[in-house]
């Protein structure tokens, strides 16, 4: 049997003082394609999740990250691969977060989010988000 592909992902929790995360939109095209998500990337070679975390959020939305908080690691299987995924907490960053990379993206206030607009694996993470909305 052939061995699953694993992908180590880091993803940021980009959370300003108005209790807003900011979320963007899977490409069609990729994996989990339409889903919105916390934006992040795999880890290379080498590198350990903050300095993915950083350089990946740096990238994708702009961002340079001043202080992240590691709140989650999840692990989630997929029929063709396996996921880990290190959730950080960003709450000071340089730089307006965007859609560097053209992607759609949004603030949705911590209360407001919808688990199931969100790829399954990180559903959880996203319940307990809304139900830790007022920390």
């Amino acid at each position: 049997m052939m061995e699953k592909k694993h992908l180590h992902i880091a993803a940021g929790i980009i959370k300003n003082s108005h209790n807003e995360i900011f979320i963007t939109q899977r490409r069609a095209d990729s994996h989990m394609g339409g889903f919105w998500e916390f934006p992040g990337g795999k880890l290379e070679q080498g590198e350990t999740s903050e300095q993915a975390l950083i350089r990946e959020l740096k990238e994708e939305v702009g961002i340079t990250v001043i202080h992240c908080e590691l709140i989650d690691t999840i692990t989630h299987d997929f029929p063709d691969r396996r996921i880990t995924l290190d959730f950080f907490l960003v709450d000071e960053w340089e730089n307006a977060p965007f859609g560097k990379e053209g992607q759609s993206s949004r603030w949705v206030l911590q209360a407001e989010l919808i688990a199931n607009e969100f790829p399954p694996a990180n559903r959880n993470i996203v319940d307990y988000l809304i139900q830790n909305a007022s920390c």
